[in-house]
């Protein structure tokens, strides 16, 4: 792989060092070459501040006449607003209730999701689970760690959680009965996109869709072996 990015992805209330970021100069360049081919109205250039100040303003330069407008300086955000990922949905050939004992103990998901490389139940606290998170994106290998509160859950019907160490995140995972050998599971996932990914967060969420419908693929063929 081109680089390693490594550690907790930060949040508001956690330091994390990266090995190398994805840079938003490609994305940049992708804006100056769209607006550039236009031949009905003047080229504009995004200057972006790179500066660490914690208010940081961007400036649009003309390039006809070279004269600037600026923004209203905005404060550093150092993480994104929630993002909702699409509900997933799919039928298994499970009934509700295999189904929800199943989702129900954590340390199972890396059977049916592979960039969960472990889940493991907090000693002394079985209402928190550590997820660590190994995969492949945007052309970087991230691993990264969070900590994650079980929430009360409706037996057969619901469990759902939410981040509190790490990666922002909250979901919850639904059953349906759909017979009495079937059901719907529903996944929903919230998360906030953290600073580092900022210059691709457009392609994040179809990413998370992505991932989130493959192992529900799979729990749907892993559930048949039971």
């Amino acid at each position: 792989m081109t680089s390693i990015a490594s550690g907790t992805v930060p949040t508001t209330r956690s330091t994390v060092c990266f090995g190398k970021i994805p840079k938003s100069a490609t994305f940049l360049s992708m804006l100056h070459r769209a607006s550039s081919s236009s031949s009905s109205s003047p080229r504009m250039l995004l200057l972006l501040s790179s500066s660490s100040s914690s208010a940081k303003s961007a400036k649009i330069l003309n390039s006809n006449n070279g004269s600037s407008i600026s923004s209203s300086p905005k404060p550093f955000r150092p993480v994104m607003q929630w993002q909702d990922v699409t509900r997933v949905k799919m039928v298994v050939d499970a009934p509700a209730s295999v189904a929800y004992k199943l989702y129900a103990d954590r340390e199972m998901f890396p059977k049916w999701m592979p960039f969960l490389s472990s889940v493991e139940a907090k000693e002394g606290s079985p209402d928190l689970s550590r997820y660590l998170v190994k995969l492949e994106s945007f052309g970087q290998n991230i691993e990264y760690h969070f900590l994650a509160k079980n929430l009360q859950p409706i037996p057969d019907r619901k469990i759902h959680w939410r981040s509190i160490e790490g990666f922002e995140n909250r979901g919850s995972v639904r059953f349906f009965p759909r017979g009495p050998s079937s059901c719907l599971v529903e996944i929903s996932f919230s998360y906030e996109v953290p600073n580092a990914f900022a210059p691709v967060a457009f392609a994040m969420k179809p990413f998370m869709e992505k991932l989130i419908r493959g192992g529900l693929q799979r729990f749907a063929t892993f559930v048949k072996t039971i």
